[in-house]
C-alpha cells in the first residue's frame, strides 16, 4: 500500500508539463553529444561495431541517442500539431528542419569540400559528383554520397554520415500529420493500437528473423519509439512521471536480454526514460531550460568534422581526436543556431503571429 500511495503521488506528464520550465533542450544537447562520441570509433576504424557499447547492449551509443531523439521528437510534435493545427504545424515543422539541413549540405559540400579535396579547385568546381551530392543530399537525405576528391583515405568517404534519420523524421511528421487531418490524432486509442502494433511488429521481427537486415530493423525501430513519445504526450492525463516505472521497465528489459521481446522492450523504456529525465520534478530546474538550442547543429556537423580532423590527422586514435572534434563541432553548431536556425525560427514565429509552445521545438536527430 506505501509503494502504490507514493507511485500515486507521482505527477502526471500533464501535471508536470504545467511548470515553465523542462530539460528537454539539454537533453537534445546531450544526445546530439553522445552521437559525436559515438562516432569518433567507427570514424577512425570504419567498423560499427569498434563502439564499446555495440556489443554489450546491441547498439551503440550513437543509436541510443538517435532513439532518443526520436521519443524527444514523437512527444514535441504530437503536442505541436495539437496546439497548432495543420496549417501551423506545416510551417513549424518547414522553417525548424529544412533551413538548417540546407545550409549544412551547402557548407559541408562548397566550403568543407574545396577546402578538403585531393583535386584542384577549379577541377572540384567543374566535377558534376559535387552537384550529384548537392541534390541527392537535399532531395532524398542520401548519407553514402560522396564528394570528389574528399575523405578518399578515410575508412568511410561519405561527408554526410548522419542525415539519413531526416528520411525517418520527415516521414513520422507526415504520419502525425495525417493522423491529425483524419481525426484519428485526437482519438488516443488509436495511435495506442499503432504503437501495439509496431510493438509487435519489432518483437516478432526479431523472433522470426533476429539476423534480419539492419534496414528493415529500423523501419519499425524508429516510428515506434517516435509514436511511443507521441502516445506518451496524448495520454499524459493518465501517464505518470515515475521512477519506479521506469525502473521496473529497466528491470524486465535486463531480465529478458536474450528474448524476442528485448528490442522492443528496450525501445519503449528508452522512450519513457527519456520522458522522465526531461519532465521529473526532482531533475527539472531552470538552470538547466537551455535558451539556445545547438543540437541539430551539432548532429548535422559532427560527422563532417569528424571526417575532417580524420583526414588530417589519420593516425590519431579516436580518442585523441574526440576532444578536437567536440570544441569544432560546437563551435560551427552554434554559428548554425544564431545565423541559421534561430532566424528562421524568427521568421516561424512572425508567420504564425507570434503563437509560441513552452518547449524549445524540436529538429530532427
Amino acid at each position: 500500500m506505501t509503494v502504490w500511495a507514493g507511485a500515486r503521488k507521482t505527477p502526471t506528464v500533464a501535471a508536470a508539463m504545467e511548470r515553465p520550465y523542462d530539460n528537454f533542450a539539454l537533453i537534445r544537447l546531450g544526445l546530439a553529444l553522445a552521437v559525436v562520441v559515438s562516432h569518433a570509433f567507427s570514424v577512425t576504424t570504419g567498423a560499427v561495431n569498434d563502439e564499446p557499447l555495440a556489443v554489450a547492449l546491441g547498439f551503440t551509443l550513437g543509436e541510443h541517442a538517435v532513439n532518443g531523439f526520436f521519443a524527444v521528437s514523437g512527444f514535441l510534435v504530437t503536442m505541436s500539431y495539437d496546439r497548432r493545427g495543420w496549417r501551423d504545424y506545416v510551417i513549424a515543422r518547414t522553417l525548424r528542419i529544412a533551413p538548417g539541413f540546407i545550409v549544412a549540405t551547402l557548407v559541408v559540400a562548397l566550403v568543407f569540400g574545396a577546402a578538403l579535396t585531393r583535386l584542384p579547385v577549379a577541377d572540384y568546381w567543374r566535377d558534376p559528383g559535387l552537384w550529384r551530392f548537392i541534390t541527392a543530399t537535399l532531395t532524398t537525405f542520401k548519407s553514402s554520397a560522396a564528394l570528389p576528391g574528399v575523405f578518399e583515405a578515410n575508412p568511410f568517404k561519405f561527408p554526410m554520415g548522419t542525415v539519413w534519420t531526416l528520411k525517418y523524421e520527415v516521414l513520422c511528421y507526415l504520419g502525425v500529420l495525417l493522423l491529425g487531418l483524419s481525426g484519428l490524432l485526437r482519438l488516443r486509442v488509436v495511435v495506442l493500437i499503432l504503437v501495439a502494433g509496431l510493438f509487435c511488429a519489432v518483437a516478432g521481427l526479431d523472433a522470426v528473423r533476429p539476423d534480419a537486415p539492419k534496414g528493415l530493423q529500423t523501419m519499425l525501430r524508429l516510428p515506434l519509439i517516435f509514436f511511443l513519445g507521441g502516445l506518451l504526450y496524448l495520454w499524459r492525463d493518465r501517464v505518470r512521471v515515475s521512477v519506479l516505472a521506469f525502473a521496473g521497465l529497466a528491470v524486465a528489459t535486463a531480465l529478458l536480454r536474450d528474448a524476442f521481446l528485448y528490442k522492443a522492450l528496450l525501445f519503449t523504456t528508452e522512450s519513457y526514460g527519456v520522458l522522465w529525465l526531461a519532465l521529473a520534478p526532482g531533475l527539472s530546474h531552470p538552470a538547466l531550460d537551455l535558451k539556445n538550442d545547438f543540437s541539430y547543429g551539432t548532429y548535422l556537423y559532427g560527422w563532417p568534422v569528424q571526417q575532417a580532423l580524420h583526414q588530417v590527422f589519420p593516425a590519431a586514435a579516436a580518442l585523441m581526436l574526440l576532444g578536437p572534434s567536440l570544441v569544432f563541432t560546437l563551435a560551427v553548431a552554434a554559428l548554425s543556431w544564431f545565423w541559421v536556425e534561430r532566424p528562421a525560427l524568427a521568421l516561424k514565429f512572425r508567420s504564425l503571429g507570434r503563437r509560441t509552445l513552452k518547449t524549445i521545438e524540436p529538429a530532427a536527430p
